[in-house]
C-alpha cells in the first residue's frame, strides 16, 4: 500500500506531551520538559488509516512519528544538534516503518535551510508541505472575508512574517486580489525583493517592521518564526480577518478574550478524504489536519513521491499545483476554528455586528475630534 510519513514534535510543552504521556505532562514543569527533550529519541506515535482518494478510490496509510525537541530547544541549540534528531526521526519512519514520503512539521520545517538538509540526509523523499500551506491559508482569509463582508477590491492586505517561504508566497497571491498590501519583517532586503514581486502582481505595497501597521488592515495572515505571540489586542482594526498560520500562534490569546469586534482564524485546517482515523489526538476535529500534513498525504496519493517543497524559496506555480492535486482527490478547505475551538456561522455574526458599533463609535470621536479642533 502507498504510504507516508509525518513528523510531529512538542509546541506547547505541557499539552502536547501530556496527549502522548499523560502522567508525564502533569508532572513534569515546563523547564523540564524543555531540558529533557534534547535527551529523549525519536518516538514512534501512531498508524494513520481510513484515507482514500475521491478521484481513483485509492487508499494509503500512514504514521505520526515525533521529534521530540520542543520549539524553544530546535531556536537554542545548535544547527546540527536539531538537525541529527530530525534525521534520526526521518530515518526512523522510513527504515523500521517503510514510510516512501516524509512530511516535515512545525518547527522541523523551518529550522536552518527548510528542509534542504534534512532531504539530503534521507534516503526518502522530504516535504515541508509549505505549498499547500499557502494555498489553503490564503483561500481561508477569503472565505472569511467573504463571511465578514469585506470587499477585496477595496480591502487593505498585510502578510507578518513577509520574508519567509510561505509569507513572500502568500503575498504575491493576495497582491492579485487586493489594491493595497502592507509587508512586514525583520529583514529589509528581503523584503524589498518580495514588494517588487507583489507590485508587479498589482498591489501598492508598504514594507514596515512595525506590528501598529495593522491597525488599518483588514486582512491579515500571519506566518511568522517567533517563539512568543506578537499580535495583540490594540494592534487590530474592527472587524478585521486574521488568519494565523504560525505555529507557536502570532495572536495572543488576549485577541480573543479582548477584541469580540475581530475575526481570528487557524491557517490551514484542511479535511481529509476517507474514514480516516489517526489514532492520536492533536488538537483538531476528525478527518482533520493541518495543510502541511495535507501536502504529504495528497503526494501519496498522487503517488509522486518527490521532495516537493524545500528550502526557502516557493514557487506560485509549486502552490497552484499542489493545489489542484488536493483537490482531485477530495482535501477541502475544514472550517474556522480558532484556539482549537470552532468558530460557528453565529460567532461570525456577533463579531460583524461587534464590529459595526465598534467602527461607529469611532467614527463618532474622529467627528468630535475634528469639531473641536
Amino acid at each position: 500500500m502507498d504510504n507516508f510519513a509525518f513528523i510531529i514534535h512538542p509546541i506547547d510543552p505541557r499539552r502536547d506531551v501530556q496527549r502522548k504521556f499523560p502522567l508525564l505532562g502533569k508532572i513534569l514543569p515546563v523547564p523540564a520538559i524543555h531540558f529533557l527533550s534534547r535527551f529523549f529519541p525519536p518516538l514512534y506515535i501512531s498508524h494513520i488509516t481510513g484515507i482514500r482518494s475521491q478521484a481513483t478510490g485509492k487508499e494509503v496509510e500512514g504514521w505520526f512519528v515525533a521529534c521530540p525537541f520542543t520549539p524553544q530547544r530546535m531556536l537554542t541549540l545548535p544547527s546540527k544538534v536539531v538537525y541529527r534528531k530530525i534525521i534520526a526521526t526521518a530515518k526512523m519512519a522510513a527504515q523500521k516503518l517503510g514510510a516512501r514520503i516524509v512530511g516535515l512539521g512545525a518547527y522541523t520545517s523551518v529550522v536552518g535551510d527548510g528542509g534542504i538538509t534534512i532531504g539530503r540526509s534521507v534516503a526518502v523523499p522530504v516535504t515541508t508541505g509549505d505549498s499547500y500551506t499557502v494555498a489553503v491559508a490564503v483561500e481561508a482569509v477569503k472565505k472569511a472575508a467573504e463571511r465578514m463582508e469585506i470587499d477585496l477590491s477595496t480591502a487593505t492586505a498585510a502578510v507578518v512574517g513577509a520574508t519567509g517561504a510561505i509569507g513572500a508566497v502568500a503575498a504575491e497571491l493576495l497582491a492579485r486580489d487586493v489594491p493595497q498590501l502592507v509587508l512586514i519583517g525583520r529583514r529589509a532586503d528581503r523584503l524589498m525583493a518580495v514588494r517588487s514581486r507583489c507590485e508587479a502582481a498589482g498591489a501598492e505595497v508598504q514594507i514596515t517592521s512595525d506590528m501598529n501597521a495593522l491597525r488599518q488592515v483588514d486582512l491579515i495572515i500571519t506566518v511568522s518564526s517567533a517563539l512568543e505571540a506578537i499580535i495583540q489586542p490594540d494592534h487590530l482594526k474592527p472587524g478585521a480577518v486574521v488568519c494565523d498560520v504560525a505555529r507557536p500562534r502570532d495572536v495572543s490569546r488576549a485577541v480573543v478574550e479582548q477584541r469580540d469586534d475581530v475575526l481570528v482564524i487557524e491557517g490551514g485546517m484542511v479535511e481529509v478524504p476517507g474514514d480516516v482515523d489517526f489514532h492520536f489526538n492533536f488538537g483538531f476535529p476528525p478527518r482533520m489536519v493541518y495543510a502541511c500534513m495535507a501536502e504529504t498525504i495528497a503526494l501519496a496519493l498522487e503517488g509522486r513521491y518527490e521532495s516537493y517543497t524545500l528550502g526557502k524559496d516557493l514557487t506560485i506555480a509549486q502552490v497552484q499545483a499542489i493545489e489542484q492535486i488536493a483537490r482531485k482527490h477530495g482535501f477541502k478547505l475544514g472550517g474556522f476554528r480558532s484556539f482549537e475551538k470552532a468558530v460557528t456561522d453565529e460567532q461570525i455574526e456577533r463579531i460583524k455586528q461587534n464590529a459595526r458599533r465598534a467602527r461607529s463609535v469611532r467614527s463618532g470621536r474622529l467627528q468630535t475630534t475634528s469639531s473641536i479642533n
